[in-house]
């Protein structure tokens, strides 16, 4: 059984920075991609940023510049260094990957079960 575990989230001022952390545990063969999503009340979901293996990494126009998505292969672990936070970055923010597991032969979709990031003064 896999599962990802969030942390991080909390109220932070304008202006300010939090660090979302990610980690998967189980029986995992390989996690090709890692991301983070974001679903703000009465939005649709989001993908917000996503690293590759190799460390490739994209992000959403909204947040180039003040998000860093990074990854700690060892620990099986995604980080999402946010600053410069702005009160329209208040979501919940999901993390997500595909993963292989030691049984399956294609990676699946795994969900974090959220962290609740509000940007408030």
């Amino acid at each position: 059984q896999v599962q990802l575990v969030e942390s991080g989230g909390g109220l932070v001022q304008p202006g300010g920075s939090l660090r979302l952390s990610c980690a998967a545990s189980g029986s995992i063969f390989s996690i090709p991609v890692m991301d983070w999503y974001r679903q703000a009340p009465g939005k649709q979901r989001e993908l917000v940023a996503t690293i590759t293996k190799d460390g490739t990494t994209y992000y959403v126009g909204s947040v180039k510049g003040r998000f860093t998505i990074s990854r700690d292969n060892a620990k099986n672990t995604v980080y999402l260094q946010m600053g410069s936070l702005k009160p329209e970055d208040t979501a919940v923010f999901y993390c997500h990957s595909l993963i292989m597991t030691q049984a399956s032969g294609l990676p699946r979709a795994y969900w974090g079960q959220g962290t609740q990031v509000t940007v408030s003064s």
